[in-house]
């Protein structure tokens, strides 16, 4: 696995391998502070990153307080397993694009690597094994592409394509052929923060899916529910109150 050290990771980890053998997870350091916000800066503006910053300070905090009795219910009912990876099991790295990251999976030799949550993985690394790289994706691609695909469908009225999506990965952003897809069964309880534990329980099985298919060498790229591409962003804190406010989408 090449990861970052989050709860969806614990739980991929945890259903995957009461199936199969991971050899290693591997972590990276996550990027954050003021590299991560010049990056963003860059690319999207002073105003726009400003306005996601707040809104990552503000109001998630104040979601994930009001979602906690919603979460926990989510937890019960896709019965996640969030005992601890193995200390043993992992390696880290300050990213996954290092130089020590590509020996060690030339070292390894898998015959597949699922990729959960990283940073763009560099073709230097896709290119350092024969394993097959999937990732699953938190949003139907390539409509929604880029994070938070479930939140911005529901924005978007498109329920039909609020869902998740498990890809082979290439070197673009969630551009890689789709393997499944699925949509969650999202209710009136959810929200911003409680979507992508929806996209895990759904999503988690269809991974192991594609894992099964991969040792199998059976894998098949099929067509995606809808052939619009686009990539979203984090919401700013105006977005996302004018949209609570005045569209009622949470």
């Amino acid at each position: 696995m090449l990861c970052s050290d989050c709860f969806s990771t614990v739980t991929l980890y945890n259903y995957i391998s009461s199936y199969h053998t991971i050899g290693k997870v591997i972590t990276e350091e996550p990027m954050r502070g003021m590299a991560l916000a010049k990056r963003r800066m860059k690319k999207l503006g002073f105003f726009r990153v400003t306005g996601q910053i707040m809104f990552s300070m503000i109001i998630v905090p104040a979601i994930r307080i009001f979602s906690k009795k919603r979460i926990a219910q989510l937890k019960d009912q896709y019965k996640f397993d969030e005992n601890s990876i193995p200390a043993a099991k992992k390696v880290h790295f300050p990213s996954v694009n290092d130089e020590d990251c590509i020996k060690l999976l030339k070292e390894l030799d898998p015959d597949v690597v699922i990729v959960n949550g990283t940073r763009i993985i560099s073709k230097k690394v896709l290119d350092s094994t024969k394993a097959v790289f999937i990732n699953m994706h938190t949003g139907i691609t390539p409509k929604y592409r880029g994070v938070h695909g479930g939140y911005w469908a529901m924005v978007n009225n498109d329920t039909a394509n609020c869902g998740v999506t498990v890809h082979l990965v290439d070197k673009g952003i969630d551009t890689g052929g789709v393997l499944y897809q699925a949509t969650i069964p999202a209710t009136g309880d959810d929200n911003y923060v409680t979507y992508p534990y929806l996209q895990f329980g759904e999503g988690i099985p269809l991974m192991h899916k594609a894992v099964e298919d991969i040792l199998q060498d059976r894998v098949t790229v099929v067509q995606s529910r809808i052939a619009e591409s686009a990539l979203w962003y984090h919401p700013t804190i105006w977005q996302y109150l004018y949209l609570r406010i005045f569209k009622g989408k949470k």
